[in-house]
């Protein structure tokens, strides 16, 4: 496997980033970057003319990461030639929340079945559930296929996201890289790093990824007296305060995307499922950068330190809002896991898609999390 990295910014414009092969027919190359530059065509023709022969991928974020660096308004690109692994790429459009799980299902149908080792998917992160998505995706890969990526983000302002395949991006769209053959290694971890914040509740009233009560009580109204000061601020506040959920014995977290004051009700990027109980969760700045590095260190269980050939990282928007100033201590941590000479790329996120433990290969939505993938050819 060879590396190319390149970065985009108004003042320089292309330029070499850390990571330079000097890849002549890379096939896949992903570019992660601010919003309104990818809904310009020529900025996904610029990336064609230098690339020619590569399929694209354009996800937009909520900031753009390249090694151990956090920027935003610029794009970051990843240019990746495979020795010897063969890919597969596939997109769908989804227009309403309700047809994730048909969405999923319908990526799936689509990725030949036959030595299909790990799919990478992108994601409209607001048009998506991502629970959903993820089931509808295990519904019909083989069950041996493993899968990691993320919902793609729109710095804070959650208006539009956009995804694109080989054109410029658009909103709706959905994008699945499928990596196949026995020479691909890949391995990912995902962890948080959240503290728990308040009581326990029960989910009461809930319908697919809205909640409308915990305990019998409008969940909005109970919600703001925990925030208190904050209120004023939702829904961007609400990054800062998400929702555990304990689901089967697992702790799933959720990020709030919007609020409905008429209906007292708030939309998650998941699923809330009623009958099960949750708790809000706040900040701990050294436990989020802990989770990071434990993140990666999880994947050193089938790729080991030093050996993978590359990184590609999903975290959510709230641990950047939240870490701010030492949004880069949490990318040290990775890097100082995984080994100096790894290239990293990846953006934060609306949504991460990883399973939940290194040895399943059914991956969840999640939220709140730093989720590290890793791959290398044998």
């Amino acid at each position: 496997m060879k590396i190319e990295q390149k970065k985009w910014d108004a003042k320089n414009g292309w330029h070499a980033f850390n990571y330079s092969d000097k890849i002549e027919s890379p096939q896949l190359v992903l570019v992660f970057g601010n919003r309104e530059l990818l809904e310009k065509e020529t900025v996904y023709q610029e990336i064609k003319t230098m690339y020619t022969t590569a399929r694209i991928v354009l996800c937009s974020t909520a900031g753009e990461i390249l090694g151990r660096n956090v920027f935003e308004k610029t794009l970051a690109l990843t240019a990746i030639h495979f020795n010897q692994t063969p890919i597969e790429l596939v997109e769908t459009t989804i227009s309403n929340a309700n047809d994730s799980l048909k969405a999923g299902e319908t990526l799936a149908e689509k990725l030949p079945g036959k030595d299909l080792k790990h799919v990478l998917v992108f994601s409209d992160g607001l048009l998506v559930n991502g629970t959903d998505l993820a089931i509808g995706l295990h519904n019909k890969l083989p069950k041996d296929v493993s899968v990691t990526g993320g919902l793609v983000g729109d710095s804070a302002n959650f208006k539009k996201t956009v995804v694109g395949l080989d054109k410029t991006a658009e909103s709706g769209k959905i994008v699945a890289i499928g990596l196949y053959g026995s020479e691909i290694m890949v391995a990912y971890g995902s962890l948080g790093g959240w503290d728990d914040f308040g009581p326990s509740r029960t989910i009461t009233k809930s319908e697919g990824n809205v909640l409308f009560e915990f305990d019998g009580q409008p969940a909005l109204e109970l919600y703001k007296k925990y925030l208190g000061d904050k209120a004023a601020e939702l829904p961007g506040s609400g990054l800062l305060f998400p929702l555990s959920l304990n689901i089967d014995g697992v702790e799933i977290v959720r990020t709030l995307l919007a609020i409905d004051e008429e209906k007292q009700s708030m939309t998650f990027a998941g699923t809330i499922p009623q009958g099960v109980q949750a708790k809000l969760m706040k900040a701990n700045f050294d436990r989020l950068v802990d989770g990071a590095g434990d993140a990666a260190g999880l994947t050193t269980n089938r790729i080991a330190k030093d050996q993978a050939e590359l990184a590609i990282l999903v975290s959510c928007v709230g641990r950047k809002l939240i870490l701010g100033e030492r949004i880069e201590d949490e990318l040290d941590a990775v890097q100082s896991v995984l080994g100096e000479e790894i290239p990293m790329t990846g953006f934060y996120s609306y949504g991460e898609l990883c399973p939940t433990s290194p040895s399943e290969n059914q991956c969840k939505l999640l939220n709140q999390t730093m989720t590290v993938t890793t791959l290398r050819e044998k």
